[in-house]
């Protein structure tokens, strides 16, 4: 796996679940956590995690932002801590309607999200979490290949042959 080096944005979203009038968000009953990081002008990886923790969350970021790049985030406090472990890090206050804080935002991977669940809606209406990694694999692949649509087929007849 590579290390992003630039300014990275890190998200996470919820995903399924019922919603019969009940909580909605982070507490909502059966929803699915997806943890979600963006190079800017880069690729995307996402990993469906147990829960919105920084014991949980903070490790994907160690694993997969190089040391001294700048990550921003949104004001959720698991993210609190990145700076004592060498990242510029810089966050944006969304409860406060805080959309961009100097170079620091999260729309690009918030985009992405749109784009899973608007597709996820508009084509499969709901995907379990048991087959979510898989679909979220398949728009991580499409995401990080838009730049280059015709190695697409090429590249997944050869991880079929694998």
């Amino acid at each position: 796996m590579r290390l992003f080096r630039d300014i990275s944005k890190a998200d996470e979203t919820m995903s399924g679940g019922k919603r019969s009038g009940g909580k909605r968000g982070r507490g909502a009953p059966g929803k699915t956590v997806v943890f979600g990081m963006l190079e800017r002008q880069g690729d995307v990886m996402t990993k469906i995690v147990e829960n919105v923790r920084r014991a949980t969350l903070e490790p994907h970021i160690l694993a997969s932002v190089k040391k001294g790049s700048t990550v921003s985030t949104d004001e959720l406090k698991s993210y609190a801590k990145l700076a004592r472990h060498g990242y510029v890090h810089g966050a944006v206050n969304h409860g406060a309607e805080e959309w961009v804080k100097g170079i620091h935002h999260t729309q690009g991977i918030e985009g992405f999200w749109s784009i899973v669940k608007r597709s996820i809606r508009g084509t499969h209406v709901h995907v379990s979490r048991k087959h979510l990694a898989k679909y979220l694999a398949e728009f991580e692949f499409r995401w990080n290949l838009r730049d280059d649509p015709t190695s697409m087929f090429p590249l997944l007849l050869k991880r079929l042959e694998t």
